[in-house]
């Protein structure tokens, strides 16, 4: 990534503006960044941008009173904001296709750029396995490995435990602050007091459904490895593993008998290749000492610039009818649109973005997009 640097505060209100801009998210955000160089840049040029996409109404846009109001209020909830790319941001989560642009941050932030491991697992936990997601946390921390996990009750909880001597790092679904589940209020503040809170989602955001997968990908991001230790199927803790798989992190799983339904997510995971693990040293041996995840080179995010050239109103047009052409409720990946449309990458990059603005399309996993 470009050399770490800390946003002035000028670039800290954009920056929060433009993540909470209507139909943008973190891979929109970047493109926008990329392309005009600045977040400043890139709220000037949104209304014409959406307009592009097909949009008829007005672009929801922040103001800066709107920002500001925000700011205050995560100062209010004894939290920061920490931007991507800025030296306190986890190194591991940069390296993330759609890490947030910014988060919430409550605690002790030197945590958050440590060596970390995932401990997830089933919310009705079994008393060995909250007894063995507890033990190897304390394992791990005595190796200056930090544990993360997502503050829910069960193996969440119990690995949180384990670690608030060591390094704990709590991810919310939530505001930073807010408290979910409630049983968990006096861990949520140990947390707070003794390891790091970190949030993705708005002052004030009470538990949504759709916001614990999202929660889910960076518990795994912040991560170089996930280890499941009780998880039924279907369960979050599998979509977190899910995650790590495509983040390229290494994913463990405590085995358990086979009678038990909450272990037939953790068995199935060793069954397709998820590591064993029975002990700290089953993790350990596998992440080796000082390793950390790539970043991406992501240069333009930092620019002041806007870049030289933009593409043609006449090119943006033509591409236009190609990509509407190809595109379906159906998901494609972008890399199978760019060849079936005969279009260089960066134009079709550009009408993906017009249509992100306008409402009209659907961002998922693995780079694939879907017409709305």
């Amino acid at each position: 990534m470009a050399a770490a640097r800390t946003l002035n505060p000028a670039e800290r209100m954009d920056w929060l503006r433009l993540i909470r801009t209507e139909n943008i998210g973190p891979i929109t955000f970047y493109q926008l960044l990329q392309r005009y160089g600045s977040a400043t840049a890139a709220l000037e040029a949104l209304p014409e941008l959406a307009k592009r996409g097909g949009r008829s109404g007005t672009l929801r846009i922040p103001t800066r009173a709107d920002a500001l109001k925000e700011m205050a209020a995560v100062e209010r909830a004894g939290a920061r904001l920490i931007a991507w790319g800025e030296p306190d941001y986890p190194p591991a989560l940069a390296a993330v296709e759609d890490a947030p642009p910014l988060l919430s941050a409550r605690g002790n932030l030197p945590l958050a750029t440590r060596r970390a491991v995932a401990i997830v697992g089933a919310r009705n936990a079994s008393a060995n396995g909250k007894r063995f997601a507890r033990d190897i946390a304390v394992q791990l921390g005595g190796h200056e490995i930090a544990v993360v996990s997502g503050v829910a009750r069960g193996i969440d909880a119990a690995a949180h435990e384990g670690a608030l001597d060591t390094g704990t790092i709590g991810v919310l679904a939530t505001g930073i602050d807010q408290v979910y589940p409630e049983e968990n209020r006096a861990l949520h503040a140990a947390i707070a007091e003794r390891g790091l809170l970190l949030a993705e989602q708005p002052v004030g955001t009470e538990p949504h459904a759709r916001n614990f997968p999202r929660r889910n990908r960076i518990i795994s991001g912040i991560a170089l490895g996930v280890l499941v230790v009780e998880a039924a199927f279907k369960s979050g803790s599998l979509i977190t593993a899910r995650f790590a798989l495509e983040q390229g992190r290494d994913v463990f799983a405590v085995p358990g008998s086979p009678l038990d339904p909450r272990c037939r997510g953790t068995n199935d995971l060793i069954r397709r290749g998820a590591k064993l693990t029975e002990s700290a040293e089953d993790i350990l041996s596998e992440i080796a000492p000082g390793s950390t995840a790539a970043s991406p080179q992501r240069a333009s995010s930092f620019s002041s610039e806007r870049p030289a050239s933009e593409p043609g109103e006449s090119d943006l047009e033509r591409a236009r009818r190609a990509v509407l052409e190809q595109l379906s409720p159906t998901p494609v990946p972008v890399d199978e649109l760019v060849h079936a449309t005969g279009m260089p990458a960066a134009l079709v990059a550009a009408i993906l973005l017009e249509l992100s603005l306008a409402g009209r399309l659907d961002r998922q996993a693995g780079n694939r997009v879907a017409l709305l």
